[in-house]
Order: structure tokens, then C-alpha cells, then sequence
């Protein structure tokens, strides 16, 4: 695949500067860029990589202009981050058309009641259970486990070893990555008067709308009554617990190692960091943002507030609070210093009294 300078401009709506017939086969990064590769410079950290760079072509921003002479041609455009992931997405377009996988493989098991759409591929070892329905244009890859009344919808993408729990409901337009798992059994268990726990059964599902996309390892539980949602829009990192009754609202999007305890909502367009706790039972507002490693335990009713710390709270508070912890070796040594003066001055004190005497 070869494209221009002009070819990837009209792409993205940008203005060449230099050559436009230049000519690309690539993407890379701009540290590892060579004759033939594309780039893009978003954030500006990178950019004596930008003078030294082989790369033929340069994505920048409008609103950047170069402090040496560059040799790449550079294409100008407003968002460079979003342009370069548009042509990302097209570059991966192209190479699933190259290589289109159709049809069942076998071995693999496909019940009888299952209904099975038009241009739907089935890896071999996949297991696909009684009344599951498959739209058109999805693929199921190898090793995948499809539970029985499940739906998924159409142009989807199931990673080889993804386990689907019984009646999980999917929509369009989703990817799950491998050895994800929905529709899990959520955490419930009834302390008894002898000390141990008695298992609540788990009989709600999980509701999965259109365009998700859920990374590996992540584990979405079933709802206890009811259904567990992950709404429209919703990007899940890797290796993310998503517990029992959750409601994660459109287009948010979640990092790594989070955890959501059972029955929580968590507002549209909000952004949580990686490895962030939040406690179960509550209601995070529209836009919340969550720093990494932050611990939730409370409501949030402000709109697109940001929260950091653990417990959390607000950021510049956060803030102030860690230049205050970063001083504290120092602040000890000073009280150290305060109370030996303090015992000091009394001595003298208590001297002087019984001189007075």
C-alpha cells in the first residue's frame, strides 16, 4: 500500500508543507521513522525527534511551526493525535480486507437452535450454545464460548478465547479481546450465623450496547437481578473488574486494573484512570475524572470534576495536600528542633525561678 502526501492530506483535511507526491508505505513512530514511514508530532516532547527523522512524511499541528529545517514534508492539521488515528484505523481497514476470514471452521460446535447470520466466520474450537443468535458481519474466532439465549449483534469481533456467559446481550459494532469473560457470576455471598457464607444466586445478565470495546483479561459479572450495563460507546482497558449491577455510562473510558464494586453508576463521558478502586452503591456524575490509583467511597453530583488521591478529593485539594506530604521529613525535623528548644527554654526557665527563690 502506497499513498502521497496530496492522497493523505485530503484524508485528514490538512495543508502540505513541501513536497506532496511525496510517498509513504508505513506507519511508525517519529523516533523510528524511515524513507517510506508516516508519523505524527502531537505532543511537543518529541520534537528534536523531528529534525533528525528519516520519515518521509510528518503530521503537526496547525499551530506549529518548526525551529530548524526539517526534511520530512509535514502536513498540517488541527488535531494531529486524532488525524494520525484516523489514518490508523484506515491502515487496519486495509489489512482486514487483505486478509478476510468467512465461514465455520472446524472443529468447532454450533447448536441446532442456533441462528447464524449472513458473512459470519466461526473459528475452529469455538462453541456456540442452544438459541444464541449471531449477526450478520461478525466474527467469532477460535476458542471462543458462546452461552446459550446470548445475542450478539452484527459486525462484531469476539478475540480467540473469550468466555460469553448465558443470555448476554450484545450489540453492534463491538470488539472483545481475548480471554475476556462476560457474564461471570457476581460477588454475592450472605454472611450465616455460624460464620460461614451462602453462595446468592446470580441470575441477571449483562447488556453490552453498540460500538464497545473491551480489552483483555476483563471481566464483566452478570447481574444478580437485572442486568449489568455497559453502555453505548464504552472503551475498557486491559485486565478491568466490572462487578455486579454496574451501569458504566456512554462513552466512557476506563484503564487498566480499575475495579467498580456491585451497583454503582458511573456517569456518561467520564474518564477513570488505571488501577482505581470504586466502592459499590454509588452514583459517580457526567464527566467525573478519576486519577490513577484514586479511591472512590463517595456520591459525586458535580459535573466533569476531577478527583485524585485515596481517599479521594478534589485536585487542587490533592494537590496542596502533596506538596504539604513531600515536606513532612522536613517538618519533623523542625517540631525535633521546636520541642528541644521548648524543653531548653523551660530548664532555663525553671534555673532562673529557683535562682529567684
Amino acid at each position: 500500500m502506497q499513498f502521497t502526501a496530496k492522497q493523505i492530506s485530503e484524508f485528514i483535511d490538512g495543508t502540505i508543507e513541501g513536497d506532496e507526491n511525496a510517498k509513504v508505505t508505513e506507519l511508525s513512530k517519529i523516533e523510528n521513522g524511515t524513507a517510506g514511514s508516516l508519523c505524527f508530532l502531537s505532543n511537543r516532547k518529541y520534537e528534536n525527534y523531528l529534525y533528525s527523522t528519516k520519515a518521509s512524511i510528518v503530521i503537526v499541528g496547525n499551530d506549529f511551526f518548526p525551529a530548524q529545517a526539517v526534511e520530512s514534508t509535514l502536513i498540517k492539521v488541527a488535531d494531529p493525535y486524532s488525524a494520525f488515528s484516523v489514518l490508523l484505523e484506515k491502515y487496519n481497514e486495509v489489512v482486514n480486507q487483505m486478509n478476510v476470514q468467512s465461514g465455520i471452521e472446524q472443529p468447532s460446535f454450533i447448536h441446532p437452535s442456533a441462528k447464524i447470520g449472513k458473512d459470519v466466520f466461526i473459528g475452529a474450537f469455538s462453541y456456540i450454545c442452544e438459541n444464541v443468535v449471531i449477526g450478520n458481519g461478525t466474527k467469532i474466532q477460535s476458542q471462543v464460548f458462546v452461552g446459550a439465549d446470548t445475542e450478539i449483534g452484527e459486525n462484531c469481533l469476539v478475540f480467540p478465547g473469550v468466555k460469553i456467559y448465558n443470555r448476554t446481550v450484545m450489540g453492534n459494532n463491538i470488539n472483545i479481546h481475548s480471554n475476556t469473560v462476560i457474564g461471570s457470576d457476581g460477588f454475592g455471598f450472605a454472611p450465616q450465623p455460624d460464620g460461614t457464607y451462602s453462595k446468592i444466586a446470580q441470575i441477571g445478565n449483562v447488556v453490552i450496547e453498540d460500538d464497545v470495546e473491551i480489552g483483555a483479561n476483563t471481566t464483566i459479572d452478570r447481574a444478580t437481578m437485572g442486568s449489568t450495563f455497559i453502555r453505548k460507546g464504552v472503551k475498557l482497558d486491559n485486565l478491568i473488574q466490572i462487578a455486579h449491577n454496574v451501569d458504566v455510562g456512554a462513552h466512557t473510558v476506563v484503564a487498566a486494573q480499575t475495579g467498580i464494586s456491585g451497583s454503582t453508576r458511573l456517569g456518561e463521558n467520564s474518564v477513570v484512570g488505571g488501577q482505581v478502586g470504586i466502592a459499590g452503591h454509588l452514583s459517580l456524575a457526567k464527566g467525573t475524572q478519576i486519577g490513577a490509583q484514586a479511591g472512590i467511597n463517595f456520591n459525586t453530583t458535580i459535573e466533569n470534576k476531577q478527583w485524585h488521591g485515596s481517599p479521594a478529593q478534589p485536585l487542587r485539594d490533592w494537590m496542596r495536600a502533596s506538596v504539604i506530604f513531600k515536606q513532612l521529613p522536613n517538618v519533623e525535623k523542625r517540631i525535633a528542633v521546636l520541642e528541644q528548644t521548648i524543653t531548653e527554654l523551660k530548664a532555663i526557665i525553671e534555673q532562673n525561678s529557683t535562682i529567684a527563690k
